[in-house]
């Protein structure tokens, strides 16, 4: 096999050489989004691929030539099994002792657990498994518990449950090997043996943490891969019209018009996801039927995220709808004669309401106390502990949605006179309205130290981490889970939202206290009930004589 770009590139700048190489431009609508792991010598390099890149690039992390040279070709020859990953977007069907071969590398990565045995398992609230410090002992009841976990997973055959801890390793490991999907029934092999292979190398850890270090005799159960036999693909003309191009043409036009990137991701994993369930990626080839037919199938999935199947209305909202809009564009823009999702329909059943969508009191008081009591965990970022600690307070005094606060940066906190506002705009990163408004901040806040924390902030975001590319949708996206997590350890009722239910609360609490309706919607950034009340402005002054009404939540 020939690879493009032999040599490594040269760089004014660093003695260091580089690995360059374009993105083939069949590629590039495919691979937009994704993290790609290049392996290294011993070390793995992830290169997130942003829309708007067009080649690879990433340091060789040598200054030895001969070293250079052949990372070069080995990061080339990864490149070129991950275009073919995404040429072929047809699930692998891997047999039991490829995906054993595949859990050996997971065991030897966890069993070998290098000369510092002051490193211990913790199972993460989001559910994964993360090394932290800690003496022998607490290393010890670290792997016995997170082994447990396994051990009873797999006992009750619920793999569901370990998807989301164990689906993201299976997907690194399988995308090292060119392989961007598996057939179902690959994927729950693949579970299985990577829970048994944890399994084996927590119980390794925990023997040498209590001092025992004799042979490993399980690490020889596991055998070398053996890559599937690639099958010769029949030789068809190339489409005119791709699900991918269209996809593509109509992110740029849409970008161009600001509409939000969660949008393009969710519409992004529908029409791909319509592509990857028909083998194909001819727009022209598909019918109504098709359509149907992946409703059906979607309708049957379940959430990696949480083992259940996926809702009716996700379905009907994300996939049903990303693709009639896609295809709508087709039509509109004369690149397809018809849309065949058009006319397809999903019918809702008016979900059960068994209680109010707000928060009691009860669990307003109990979730804003555990906020001011939190200490931040080992190991944790001192934005993402501030963010537990006054996120939940923030959303009680202004009904905002959560993102909307956890993007404040320390510019967005301003003064009028004696009071303090916060501006909730999308040049902080997003707001589903495309409109900034300021909000005025209760006294009960201010009471509670968030400026003396504004002032002690550094410049930027008070609560999210650029990424190297200046983004900060990745870290925000992370930080609502989090915030989730940690209000679902007081809020465990399935029936009110772990965050939303902040904003019904603030509506319901604001009309009891006799503010505005005009007022309220103004803070809360909902649109105006009639054609009216879009005209004038509600002023600061307006707000703080509202916001005096509000009743103060005493947690003491």
């Amino acid at each position: 096999m020939l690879f493009r770009l032999v040599r490594p590139v040269k760089r004014p700048d660093s003695s260091v050489p580089q690995f360059v190489q374009r993105i083939p431009a069949d590629i590039l609508p495919l691979v937009a989004g994704r993290v790609l792991t290049v392996q290294l010598g011993a070390e793995t390099v992830r290169v997130h691929v942003t829309p708007k890149m067009r080649s690879i690039r990433f340091s060789l992390r040598t200054r030895d030539p001969a070293e250079a040279k052949a990372r070069q070709g080995q990061a080339a020859a990864a490149l070129e099994r991950h275009w073919a990953a995404f040429r072929n977007a047809a699930p692998v069907v891997l047999n039991h002792k490829q995906s054993t071969a595949l859990a050996g590398e997971l065991y030897r990565s966890w069993a070998d657990g290098g000369a510092d045995r002051s490193i211990a398992v913790q199972h993460m609230p989001g559910g994964q498994w993360a090394v932290v410090r800690s003496g022998s002992e607490e290393e010890a009841a670290g792997f016995a518990t997170a082994r447990d976990k396994l051990e009873a997973a797999l006992e009750n055959d619920d793999l569901a449950s370990l998807e989301p801890t164990l689906g993201p390793l299976v997907d690194q490991l399988l995308q090292a090997r060119g392989i961007l999907s598996v057939d179902g029934a690959t994927r729950q092999t693949l579970i299985g043996t990577f829970a048994l292979a944890l399994q084996d190398a927590f119980a390794v850890r925990q023997r040498n943490a209590e001092g025992d270090y004799s042979p490993d005799s399980k690490a020889s159960r596991f055998p070398d891969f053996e890559p599937p036999t690639a099958k010769e693909p029949p030789r068809t003309a190339i489409p005119e019209t791709t699900l991918s191009g269209l996809l593509a043409e109509w992110w740029a036009e849409r970008k161009a018009a600001g509409i939000k990137p969660s949008t393009y991701q969710s519409y992004k994993h529908a029409v791909m996801g319509l592509a990857a369930f028909l083998e194909h990626d001819d727009a022209d080839r598909v019918t109504a039927e098709d359509v149907v037919r992946f409703k059906d199938y979607r309708l049957s999935c379940r959430d990696p995220r949480n083992g259940k199947r996926l809702s009716a209305q996700t379905v009907k909202s994300s996939d049903l709808n990303g693709l009639k809009v896609v295809f709508g564009w087709a039509v509109a823009n004369r690149k397809m004669a018809s849309n065949p999702a058009k006319d397809v329909m999903l019918k809702l059943a008016k979900p059960r309401r068994l209680r109010g969508k707000g928060f009691t009191d009860e669990e307003a008081r109990a979730i804003l106390k555990a906020a001011s009591e939190y200490r931040p965990t080992p190991g944790e970022t001192a934005k993402r502990a501030a963010a537990k600690r006054w996120v939940p307070w923030l959303s009680a005094y202004t009904g905002a949605r959560l993102g909307e606060l956890a993007q404040l940066r320390k510019q967005d906190i301003r003064q009028h006179g004696q009071h303090w506002s916060i501006v909730i705009t999308p040049d902080a990163g997003t707001v589903k309205t495309n409109e900034a408004r300021e909000v005025v901040l209760h006294a009960h806040l201010i009471e509670l130290g968030f400026i003396d924390f504004v002032r002690q902030s550094k410049p930027g975001h008070l609560f999210l981490t650029r990424a190297a590319d200046g983004s900060v949708m990745g870290s925000l996206k992370s930080l609502k889970t989090r915030l989730s997590l940690f209000a679902r350890l007081t809020i465990t009722d399935p029936n009110v939202a772990p965050n939303h239910g902040w904003r019904h609360r603030f509506k319901t609490e604001g009309l009891s206290a006799g503010m505005g309706e005009r007022v309220l919607d103004a803070i809360q950034g909902h649109a105006p009930s009639n054609a009216s009340g879009g005209y004038g402005e509600v002023t600061i002054k307006a707000m703080v004589d509202a916001m005096a009404k509000f009743p103060r939540i005493d947690v003491r």
